[in-house]
């Protein structure tokens, strides 16, 4: 599989990443994470992405492979209080929280933390960004980032503080490709895109049961992209590679607790990225119909 740098960071990450919200959200059983995760090392993945706030997804991904911890990047977020009597973004949660991440995970360090999806004003305040600083210098984390969207992202970019930037990167969420993806590649900072095929929003034909793919429906039902009349499986093509082609994306982080869907999005990210006369095509049709409001989702 194809690997890219990183940005400034000595990582060189394959091309597509697991998320490991859907294990946590979706209560994947440990049987069937050991099965998807071990498939997808063996079969070249090095890129791990969670969160301390998704359920049980870092307990189940440590008990997992963590004997195999030298094959994979592993990365966590924190912020939210989940499981702790603090309020978010309190400099002693985010400590607690990077403690127990580790504990979680079976293992004494990350190669990166990130801040989960807080504000501008949190960021520019500056106590949050210190807790994780204070963690890399104790040798618990690698590197550090911000995970989120829009204007705070920019932020995150501009003060100097981060190695690398998660934030949303798809056919139904392209604000970062004017707002902040030049200004990564500028600086170096290495970009992770989530939701990186819009949650495959219009894979039934049918608004998603789930609110969390709402939005995303609602705008490609007025983008109406030829491509997402075409077979599933090509449309999800066209929208992975789509991320994969945009400037400064390094990785793209999909998650599912189906084992034998990792395989076949291994498939679609081998086909690469997709061709700078169809990237433009998706851009022209977003420049045409998305409103100012379209910003960035967390």
């Amino acid at each position: 599989m194809e690997k890219r740098r990183l940005g400034r960071t000595d990582m060189e990450v394959t091309v597509l990443g697991f998320g490991g919200a859907e294990i946590g959200y979706e209560s994947a059983s440990q049987e069937t994470v050991a099965t998807l995760l071990g498939s997808a090392l063996d079969a070249g993945l090095n890129v791990i992405d969670t969160a301390e706030c998704y359920n049980a997804s870092e307990e189940l991904i440590g008990k997992a492979v963590s004997h195999r911890r030298g094959d994979y990047y592993l990365f966590t977020k924190c912020g939210h209080a989940s499981g702790f009597d603090l309020p978010d973004w309190d400099p002693k949660l985010l400590e607690q929280s990077i403690d127990r991440s580790l504990k979680r995970l079976q293992t004494d360090h990350v190669d990166l933390v990130q801040l989960h999806t807080c504000s501008e004003a949190l960021l520019r305040q500056g106590d949050v960004i210190a807790v994780l600083q204070k963690a890399r210098e104790a040798g618990k984390t690698r590197y550090i980032g911000y995970s989120g969207d829009s204007k705070a992202a920019r932020y995150a970019l501009e003060c100097g503080a981060f190695d690398t930037l998660q934030t949303s990167v798809n056919i139904a969420d392209q604000e970062c490709v004017a707002l902040t993806l030049p200004v990564a590649v500028e600086r170096g900072i290495g970009v992770i895109a989530k939701r990186p095929i819009a949650n495959a929003a219009w894979s039934t034909g049918e608004k998603p049961k789930n609110p969390y793919s709402h939005t995303y429906w609602d705008r490609l039902q007025a983008l109406d992209y030829d491509f997402l009349k075409a077979d599933l499986e090509r449309s999800i093509a066209t929208a992975l590679r789509f991320t994969l082609a945009a400037p400064g994306v390094c990785t793209a982080i999909v998650g599912t607790k189906n084992p034998q869907r990792w395989g076949k999005n291994a498939q679609l990210a081998a086909q690469g990225p997709l061709p700078a006369d169809q990237f433009e095509a998706i851009r022209a049709r977003w420049h045409a119909v998305a409103p100012p409001e379209w910003i960035g989702q967390a």
